[in-house]
């Protein structure tokens, strides 16, 4: 039997500024390999892709990745904790779900995981440093648009469609005339205004 491998798991969350449903993380342990092969087909940071290129690299990210898995904190939880401490949960959700535990995880941003136990290293813009984290901010940003959009059928007035649970013009002034659903961040749209 040869070396262990050393894992690193790039880590992102998406959905931390809506008003509407709760805080996705991805997580995603890469080689060498897979991720020269992930880039080549186009992963960069998700916000630098369109949703048909995001989408279209889901499967390729799932297939290509030693693991991949995504946690999530519901918009109670964010009432109850707070937003830094919800999308902690979800991310250490995500990472839970891996076989092994990573030796090291990338944090995109600059708020390190308080309640990770291992070694971790956060990075500014990191879904443009490491194609890890940029592999989970992709599947992070699917599945929580996926979700959205399922509920957007229910709960119509918000364009949920649209907005993916951001607080747009239109979102906030059905706010303030329709009020909250039980999915509403009730911390966040207790400051909603109407410009």
């Amino acid at each position: 039997m040869g070396p262990k491998e050393y894992l690193i798991a790039g880590v992102d969350e998406v959905g931390k500024g809506c008003l509407f449903g709760p805080v996705f993380a991805g997580a995603v342990i890469l080689s060498k390999e897979n991720e020269i092969k992930l880039l080549s087909h186009g992963l960069k940071d998700s916000k630098k892709l369109n949703e048909r290129q995001r989408h279209n690299l889901v499967p390729l990210i799932k297939k290509n990745s030693i693991a991949w898995a995504i946690g999530q904190a519901s918009a109670r939880e964010i009432d109850c904790v707070g937003i830094r401490e919800a999308t902690e949960k979800a991310m250490l959700r995500a990472l839970a779900k891996f076989p092994s535990t990573p030796d090291l995880i990338l944090v995109d941003g600059i708020l390190p995981i308080r309640l990770w136990p291992g070694e971790q290293k956060t990075q500014v813009r990191g879904e443009s440093h490491f194609a890890s984290i940029a592999a989970a901010s992709v599947l992070a940003k699917e599945t929580r648009d996926e979700l959205i959009k399922r509920l957007a059928r229910k709960y119509s007035i918000y364009g949920l469609a649209k907005n993916k649970g951001y607080g747009t013009e239109m979102h906030r002034r059905n706010l303030i005339k329709g009020g909250s659903t039980k999915l509403h961040r009730k911390s966040f749209i207790s400051r909603v205004k109407i410009d």
